[in-house]
């Protein structure tokens, strides 16, 4: 019976309160209209215990069964309101959302603030379509707390945070109180790394099978072997000194001098039998291995011409230029 009285707030607060609100931008209020409050089983089953005490104090004229029952009726009443206390004239505000890969899961911070001079504990927190929130909270008075909710990432482009719900049982379990937000949260969701991608596309033009060739000229020493270097630079003779098997690294020559050949991951350049989602795909793996090797890299998708750089800042842009590539483009 409370499991239905709970849909059925919930379906009428969608259909009536809610429908109509979008995302709210900046910190939010709950004040006493977006608070629901109902009874929960146990509370039901309380209140039946209320009525049989009442019907037998009733019955027999028992005044000590009278005082009973309206004393346990006042602490059910005390409760509901210290229920809808502990979760209203909350302030509700955004935090960050850092950028993710698909197939991760995207974090989005949020912030509960409370500048009221009571305590609230055990505030669930999550957001809409699970059974049961899976983070609880506790908001000290005049403070507040941090909590970072999770969803899962399918595919690439821009992924707004789903409506949390906000709930709370405290302080004995007879009534339950909630309360929805819509924050004005989004995380930008790279394409995933493609995992067996061919070596980086050295001299600015890939081949049918996507790989590329760079310059050698002076052999300057030998260096730890990294993902994407070519078979044919590793360095055999060391290598054999020091068996893998036993603890050895496996090297690479290094050569210096000479003309370097250009970096640059052009996306028209991969064949075009691939498929769209692939070739984002390895173009990602392809900027991730550029800056791990810290080679300067260039590229082209698009109306996108980005220069020959390096560093986070470079990383970002063309990452997000393959995110949103072929997408509606959303103004941050």
């Amino acid at each position: 019976m409370a499991a239905r009285l709970t849909q059925w707030a919930e379906r009428a607060g969608n259909r009536w309160l809610f429908k109509q609100r979008e995302r709210e931008a900046g910190e939010v209020f709950l004040h006493r209209r977006r608070v629901f409050i109902l009874p929960t089983k146990a509370g039901l089953g309380f209140a039946g215990m209320l009525l049989v005490l009442l019907v037998g104090a009733t019955n027999y004229s028992l005044g000590l069964g009278f005082g009973l029952t309206f004393l346990l009726g006042s602490c059910a009443l005390v409760d509901m309101y210290l229920t809808y206390r502990n979760l209203g004239q909350l302030h509700l505000r955004p935090g960050r959302a850092a950028s993710v890969f698909a197939g991760e899961e995207a974090r989005f911070e949020l912030h509960l603030v409370n500048r009221t001079r009571l305590d609230r504990y055990a505030i669930g927190v999550d957001f809409t379509g699970h059974d049961g929130p899976r983070y609880l909270a506790d908001a000290p008075a005049g403070a507040g707390a941090a909590l970072q909710l999770t969803t899962a990432t399918e595919q690439r482009g821009w992924l707004r945070a789903p409506r949390v719900r906000l709930v709370t049982r405290f302080p004995l379990g007879l009534f339950r109180a909630w309360s929805y937000w819509q924050p004005d949260l989004r995380v930008l969701v790279y394409p995933f790394p493609e995992p067996e991608a061919p070596p980086l596309p050295m001299g600015g033009s890939a081949r049918a099978d996507g790989r590329g060739s760079a310059g050698d000229d002076d052999f300057a020493g030998v260096r730890s072997y990294q993902p994407g270097d070519s078979m044919r630079s590793l360095a055999w003779r060391q290598i054999a000194r020091l068996d893998p098997a036993y603890g050895g690294q496996l090297v690479t020559k290094h050569f210096e001098g000479g003309a370097i050949d250009e970096l640059v991951l052009d996306f028209n350049a991969l064949p075009a039998h691939m498929d769209v989602e692939l070739r984002l795909s390895r173009m990602t793996r392809w900027v991730l291995q550029a800056e791990q090797r810290a080679l300067p890299y260039a590229m082209r998708i698009g109306a996108h011409d980005f220069k020959a750089g390096i560093g986070a800042a470079h990383r970002a842009a063309c990452l997000q230029a393959l995110a949103l590539h072929g997408l509606a483009a959303e103004a941050p």
